[in-house]
């Protein structure tokens, strides 16, 4: 286990905290937060082997929330110290003071124990931001000549994105919580050209996002990317000439590269309880999963068994504790097909009816108020038969086997969804049989669930998900995982996309 940052604890925290609480406190207010947030990201994006950017960025500041009379107030500085902690809480009193009179529906704030002088660092290895720049970029070089030396590959893109968040939290409550997570997103994608046709064909690396060090990139031994890097332009010749799929009904093995997404558009921001009440719509929709079907709506098969995670090793939603100094949980949100659940911060936890909040409170900066947002959402495997996905294929007759995300689209309420893919074969008799293209699946989110009739087991079970899950006004980004098995699914719509672009 990794330590936080001297340079981090070297900073203020406790004195900007102690400035802060006493503004908030000799102003009368029920609750009080200070947070102290930095936010390092270094990108790095090379094509056909050469650098196109670099780029270091360092986010910094102390927020402040108050609550005046069941109105909250924020403000944030960028300098982290007593000064500056004291000025932002003056000004959230202020924030709310003035909007007091507006409010018509007081914040109900949920009981939280205090946790004192708690401490929390992510799992990994190798600080990412110890290892020269120079040494990351020749590792994306190196990646990018392996492909670039493959027959019938004309380009190749490489890029990775690396996160260490910092973080101090303290509150009227007398919780003081110092957490440190990192972060890492590499990819490669491979380009063919036909420049006879003026078309192309591209596929990237499946590698997901993870919260985990330089040791995920620099080796084979979290992924093994020798050998994806070596099948990946056989792959890509395949891809260039399979055959434009049938459009109908079609039995569905989905593999984990791509069905995370699936439950992150479908499940993930769906049982996000801010949306199931409208309080999302303006920006990012609501939810068909309303709280009055909370118990009773058959989400899925009895096959679909979701949770929600905040304590995953190495998920990128997993904290020690969330932004409104709640200790992380797991629990369910669809258990046996049927809704049981939702994702709560403090302030939704009471308009459920819940005591306590199941700690889904994130801000991306300190220049952002805490929201509520998502954690590891994951389909579970089956617990009584480690079915593998070669067993899922043998199941079906004619249908097709889904490899890795690309694009999608959902409507406002979660409810009607489309996926593409990067991959998809062809299944005949149990078995694969060759690539095929333009496909896209297409269903209602209960259809799609309600037709899972089997998930793999523990050996196929994968975590996936996104750096960029996007969600508020002003918008907010966290990363979130999603872990799930190979599943079947039967009788999905499929598209053909080139016939459905009139092409």
């Amino acid at each position: 286990m990794s330590a936080v940052d001297d340079d981090f604890l070297a900073l203020p925290l406790q004195a900007a905290a102690d400035a802060a609480l006493t503004v908030a406190r000799a102003a009368g207010a029920s609750h009080a937060d200070v947070r102290v947030h930095r936010l390092r990201t270094w990108t790095s994006t090379l094509r056909d082997g050469a650098l196109q950017a670099a780029v270091d960025d360092t986010d910094c500041g102390v927020a402040v929330r108050v609550l005046l009379d069941g109105t909250w107030g924020f403000a944030s500085h960028p300098v982290p110290g007593p000064d500056g902690a004291a000025d932002a809480a003056a000004r959230a009193v202020a924030v709310a003071r003035t909007l007091r009179a507006l409010n018509r529906d007081p914040v109900r704030w949920a009981d939280e124990p205090v946790h004192r002088d708690a401490v929390w660092v992510s799992p990994y290895e190798i600080d990412p931001f110890t290892v020269p720049a120079a040494e990351r970029i020749a590792v994306l070089e190196d990646y990018s000549r392996r492909l670039q030396d493959a027959t019938g590959v004309d380009h190749v893109g490489a890029h990775v994105t690396l996160v260490k968040e910092q973080s101090f939290y303290a509150d009227l409550a007398g919780s003081t919580i110092t957490q440190q997570r990192v972060r890492i997103h590499p990819d490669l994608e491979a380009t063919r050209v036909d420049r006879a046709a003026g078309t192309f064909e591209s596929l990237r690396t499946l590698a997901p996002p993870t919260g985990r060090g330089w040791e995920y990139l620099a080796s084979d031994r979290w992924w093994d990317w020798s050998s994806e890097l070596a099948e990946l332009p056989e792959q890509l010749a395949e891809k260039a000439q399979a055959p434009s799929v049938t459009a109908g009904r079609t039995d569905l093995v989905i593999d984990p590269t791509n069905l995370w997404l699936t439950i992150h558009e479908s499940v993930g921001h769906a049982t996000e309880y801010d949306r199931a009440i409208g309080y999302e719509a303006a920006y990012a929709g609501t939810s068909f999963a309303t709280p009055d079907l909370l118990g009773s709506l058959r989400y899925g098969s009895a096959a679909m068994h979701v949770t929600a995670d905040r304590t995953e090793p190495h998920g990128l939603a997993t904290v020690g504790y969330d932004d409104d100094g709640v200790a992380a949980q797991s629990w369910d949100l669809v258990r046996d097909g049927v809704l049981v659940g939702y994702q709560l911060d403090r302030a939704f936890a009471p308009k459920l009816g819940v005591a306590r909040s199941n700690g889904c409170a994130y801000a991306d900066s300190a220049h952002h108020v805490p929201i509520q947002r998502m954690a590891n959402v994951s389909l579970q495997p089956d617990p009584t038969v480690d079915r593998s996905t070669a067993d899922l294929i043998a199941g079906v007759d004619d249908g097709l086997y889904v490899v890795g995300d690309r694009s999608w689209s959902i409507d406002m309420q979660r409810h009607n969804f489309q996926f593409t893919g990067q991959r998809f074969y062809r299944i005949r008799g149990g078995r694969l049989a060759g690539q095929v293209r333009d496909v896209a699946y297409q269903a209602s989110t209960t259809e799609f669930w309600g037709a899972l009739e089997a998930v793999g087991g523990a050996s196929t079970w994968r975590l996936g998900g996104a750096m960029n899950c996007g969600k508020a006004q002003p918008g907010q980004v966290a990363a979130v995982s999603h872990g799930c098995p190979s599943v079947l699914v039967r009788g999905v719509n499929v598209l053909n996309t080139v016939q459905e672009g009139g092409r």
